[in-house]
């Protein structure tokens, strides 16, 4: 707190002794189960032993206030809901505040309790609860018969809140979730998946500003005990053009149009790279460092915050740019001005193109040590001329138009030249390799060639013969900076899933996408990846990008019918 990228309270998964946690301890016999409050951002876990029974839901506060906006503070609230007999726990409140890089001490006072830290810098949380604070604090056994309440944030509270406070503001948030979730529309299928991955970004979206972040942690590895542990609570430009897409599609264009905003209001001057990534409030420098205390996920060091990648060039970034330009102009009302000022986006993006599309570059991937010629990254500089060429169509600008059809018929002549092995019968990961890569299978989506093409055909064909483990996909199997992954990167496998689709092959896709619904958490999320033995979430979680794809692929499955539809049908019938 206050914000998604302020350092750790709780940081127990980073360190197991260190890190801090906020937990409730309930003796071996108790069953605990976890579900979402249907269609909410709610949290529900309930503790049962024989009559004794409680629930525990957990929740950040928001709802509409009447001519004040939104009320949405820098709080979670854990309403402890009494069901049945007299069940009993024991609460570890246990702080560490700043990534626990310093003591941190807690105090009992009249009305909360307070946590602070004096060491590189000073900081403070406050507790409220209408339990005995002392047997909070102590870790004593507490016996409830009615509901209470715990409500912990970054600031000092004007009102003392109450139960009757707390079940309103309960009562008020579940509202506004029902409410969002029913701007939906609704699918025959995969409703549940839908909402639940819509809820998630909502949760992921920073309400000062409308970035999204790429996931809500730092330094879950994507391989335990190995060093790709990375921050991911910034803003991924790459990530743009798909929230809008999607999010408009469910409905909800105030979050998509508040997303774009805060993308174009990135954009530099002429002059000025364009980066990859940026902090949630717009930063630029996302500097990294290690934390060498904290001992990482079960081991796995280093644990970091903030990113290099930021720095890389990624000549993709401009096709993705300029995709959010296009579709800020075909789908949202603007004015005059603002067209102007995409006007000039778009040029500023054609002349950057036109200088450096024949450059190496990092690629999707962040290759950290080596630029090459990537498929993606060229696939993705046609885009920003075909998406720049569309705009200037709209706004009657011919001289443009025919202008640039050079140098769109250029690159796409270039990529079909180069990109193109013939030896393996596939787009390759770039150019004069034999490798295969899971982001070409993006060329159909940004329409760089059409799904019915043979050779995007083959490419979908080699992909799965090179990449598919079991059903998940690998990105690549090249070495790389840190060898092989022995995991899956999740979005990788539900593109191979929509490319399936699109080239007509709806059974298996449909059939592939239940099965790796199956490999979600409990509560129907999914983090960056996904461990080809055991099936395990790794990564960072959870994971806005893999939510998006899911949303895509879920929307294009939604009248396919598997086989368990069919058999259903024909016993109904």
């Amino acid at each position: 707190m206050p914000q998604f990228d302020s350092s750790s309270i709780f940081a127990k998964l980073l360190d197991e002794d260190k890190g801090g946690s906020f937990g409730f301890e309930v003796s071996p016999d108790y069953d605990i189960t976890q579900h979402y409050d249907n269609y909410t951002g709610i949290l529900v876990t309930r503790f049962t032993r024989d009559a004794d029974s409680f629930e525990l839901r957990d929740f950040m506060p928001r709802y509409h206030q009447v001519d004040k906006g939104y009320y949405a503070p820098s709080e979670v609230i854990r309403y402890v809901k009494h069901l049945s007999g007299k069940p009993s726990f024991k609460v570890i409140y246990d702080p560490k505040l700043e990534y626990a890089s310093a003591e941190t001490n807690t105090y009992i006072k009249d009305n909360f309790i307070v946590s602070l830290t004096h060491g590189k810098k000073f900081d403070t949380i406050f507790l409220y609860t209408d339990l005995d604070k002392e047997a909070v604090v102590q870790g004593e056994a507490i016996t409830i018969t009615e509901d209470h309440f715990f409500s912990f944030g970054y600031n000092e509270k004007i009102f003392q809140p109450d139960l009757d406070k707390i079940h309103l503001e309960y009562s008020r948030t579940r509202v506004y979730w029902l409410n969002w979730v029913n701007q939906m529309p609704s699918y025959k299928k995969y409703r549940k998946e839908i909402t639940r991955s819509a809820i998630t970004l909502k949760l992921l979206s920073f309400d000062k500003t409308g970035a999204v972040l790429a996931a809500a942690t730092t330094s879950l590895p994507e391989t335990i005990g190995e060093v790709r542990n990375w921050d991911y609570r910034f803003c991924w430009i790459r990530d743009a053009s798909m929230v809008i897409k999607v999010m408009s599609e469910l409905g909800h264009k105030h979050m998509a149009k508040r997303y774009l905003d805060f993308v174009t209001n990135l954009i530099p001057d002429k002059d000025e790279k364009l980066q990859i990534m940026y902090g949630i409030n717009g930063e630029k420098k996302l500097t990294e460092h290690f934390l060498e205390h904290l001992e990482g996920y079960k081991g796995s060091k280093p644990v970091r915050i903030g990113n290099a990648a930021y720095a890389q060039r990624q000549n993709d970034i401009y096709g993705i740019l300029m995709d959010v330009v296009y579709q800020q102009i075909v789908k949202f009302k603007t004015e005059i001005e603002q067209v102007e000022e995409l006007w000039s986006i778009t040029k500023g993006i054609v002349w950057v193109v036109q200088k450096h599309w024949q450059e190496p570059d990092k690629g999707i991937w962040e290759f950290r040590t080596e630029e090459r010629h990537f498929t993606f990254s060229k696939v993705l500089c046609w885009v920003a001329i075909d998406k720049a060429m569309k705009v200037a169509e709209i706004l009657n600008k011919t001289h443009k138009y025919n202008k640039w059809k050079s140098l769109e018929q250029e690159i796409k002549q270039d990529i079909m030249t180069n990109a193109w092995n013939e030896k393996v019968q596939a787009f390759t990961q770039s150019y004069g390799s034999d490798d295969m890569d899971a982001s070409v299978l993006l060329m159909e989506p940004y329409g760089f060639i059409e799904a019915k093409d043979p050779k995007y055909i083959k490419t979908v064909k080699a992909t799965e013969r090179e990449l598919c483990n079991d059903g998940l996909l690998y990105r690549y199997k090249n070495k790389d900076d840190f060898g092989l992954p022995s995991s899956s990167f999740t979005i990788c496998t539900f593109w191979f899933i929509n490319s399936l689709y699109k080239i007509g092959e709806e059974q298996k896709a449909a059939n592939m996408f239940d099965q790796l619904l199956s490999y979600s958490n409990h509560l129907g999320l999914f983090s960056e990846d996904i461990d080809f033995e055991t099936k395990r979430l790794l990564g960072n979680f959870p994971q806005a990008y893999s939510h998006l794809a899911l949303i895509e692929t879920a929307i294009n499955l939604a009248n396919v019918k598997t086989e368990d539809d069919q058999v259903v049908e024909l016993v109904e019938g």
